[in-house]
C-alpha cells in the first residue's frame, strides 16, 4: 500500500493518511489476508474492492483505533452517508479489524431508533401527514438513542461496568420497532461505538424556505413539515449528535446518485423477490430526504473529521482529513 496522493479533480481535496497509520495498516492487511478474503466473499463484493479496503478501509480502522488509544476512554464515532453509500459494509469491516486488535466495539444505526408506527401515526395526525413516513429528523426516538449511547460508553457515569445493554433494532419488514426481547445486547463499556445513519451529524439549514421538489410543493405548501424537521435538527438532534467524538462522512457525488442507487436497490429487490418499490415510488420516497441531503453535501465535507469521497461507481475515490492531531 502506497501513501495516497489522490488526483480527484477540482472539487476534491488532495490529502494523505499519516505515515504511521499507513505503516500499521500495511502490517494489518498482511496479517488478516485470509479474513479479508472471507469478508469480500461474505459481503458479495467484487474482487476489485480489495484495493478500496487496502487504500482506505484499513487505514481508517487504524486511524480511529489510534484516536481511541490516545483518548484512553470510549470513543463515539458518527458515520454519515446517503442511501447505498456503503455504511453497513464499512461498519462490518471496521469491527472485524478492531476485534483483531483487541478493541471492543459496538454499533447501531439511526434507523434502529425510529419511532414506532403508532407513534408516527399520532405525529402525522398532530403535526403533518408526511411524518408518518420514517426517515427524516423528527421520526426517531432521540432519547432512546441518547440513552443507548450513554449506557454503552458509560458517559458521565451512566450505567454499570459489565452490564448487558440492549441495543435497539427496527424491523423494516413490518415498519415497526422489533420486540424489545429480540434486541441484541452488548457489554459496557465498549472502546469504540459506531453510530451510523444517512443524516448523522446533520445541521439545520438556514434561509431555504422555497420547496426543493414536487413533494414539498404539493404536500407541504405551507412548509409545516419541513419547518418541523428543521426545528428537530436544531433541538433534540443537536443533543444526540453532541455525543459524537468524531464524525466520518461517506460523500456521495450528488443527489442524483442517491436516487439512482436507490432505484438500483429496488430493482434488484424486485428481481429477487417480486417485491420492492416502483421507480415512481422510489422517486417520491427519496424526495423526503432531498432537502437535508443537499445541505449535507454542501456543508459537511468541510467540517467532518474524515471524508471518504465516492465515485459514481460506488467506489471510494478520494480522501479528506480535516482532523489529525498527535494521536495520528
Amino acid at each position: 500500500m502506497e501513501e495516497q496522493h489522490i488526483d480527484m479533480g477540482r472539487e476534491m481535496t488532495e490529502t494523505r493518511w499519516p505515515t504511521q497509520v499507513i505503516v500499521q495498516a500495511q502490517a494489518l492487511a498482511a496479517a488478516l489476508d485470509g479474513e479479508i478474503q472471507q469478508f469480500i466473499a461474505a459481503q458479495r463484493l467484487p474482487g476489485a474492492f480489495r484495493k478500496v479496503i487496502g487504500d482506505y478501509y484499513f487505514p481508517l480502522a487504524v486511524w480511529l483505533a489510534r484516536h481511541q488509544q490516545h483518548r484512553g476512554s470510549p470513543l463515539v464515532v458518527g458515520l454519515c452517508g446517503g442511501q447505498g453509500s456503503g455504511k453497513s459494509t464499512l461498519t462490518a469491516f471496521l469491527q472485524l479489524v478492531w476485534q483483531s486488535l483487541g478493541i471492543k466495539s459496538a454499533g447501531f444505526s439511526l434507523d434502529d431508533i425510529y419511532l414506532t408506527r403508532n407513534e408516527r401515526m399520532q405525529l402525522g395526525r398532530r403535526v403533518h401527514p408526511l411524518l408518518v413516513t420514517r426517515g427524516v429528523p423528527g421520526t426517531h426516538d432521540v432519547q432512546l438513542g441518547i440513552e443507548t449511547i450513554d449506557r454503552l460508553t458509560q458517559r458521565a457515569g451512566t450505567g454499570v461496568a459489565g452490564e448487558e445493554v440492549p441495543v435497539p433494532r427496527f424491523d423494516k419488514a413490518i415498519d415497526d420497532r422489533a420486540p424489545r426481547d429480540s434486541w441484541p445486547h452488548r457489554q459496557s463499556p465498549v472502546d469504540i461505538l459506531l453510530f451510523e445513519g444517512w443524516c448523522v451529524g446533520a445541521l439545520p439549514w438556514e434561509d431555504r424556505e422555497d420547496p426543493v421538489n414536487e413533494l414539498e410543493r404539493q404536500e407541504d405548501p405551507e412548509g409545516v413539515w419541513r419547518e418541523y424537521v428543521r426545528a428537530q435538527l436544531a433541538g433534540p438532534y443537536r443533543e444526540l449528535f453532541s455525543r459524537l467524538d468524531l464524525l466520518l462522512m461517506l460523500q456521495v457525488p450528488d443527489m442524483e446518485c442517491v436516487l439512482e442507487w436507490r432505484r438500483l436497490q429496488e430493482e434488484k429487490l424486485r428481481a429477487a423477490t417480486g417485491g420492492g418499490m416502483s421507480d415512481a415510488a422510489v422517486n417520491r420516497f427519496v424526495q423526503h430526504y432531498e432537502r437535508v441531503t443537499r445541505y449535507l453535501l454542501e456543508e459537511m465535507p468541510q467540517r467532518a473529521d474524515c471524508v471518504l469521497q465516492l465515485g459514481r461507481d460506488h467506489q471510494v475515490c478520494g480522501l479528506r482529513l480535516n482532523r489529525c492531531g498527535t494521536e495520528c
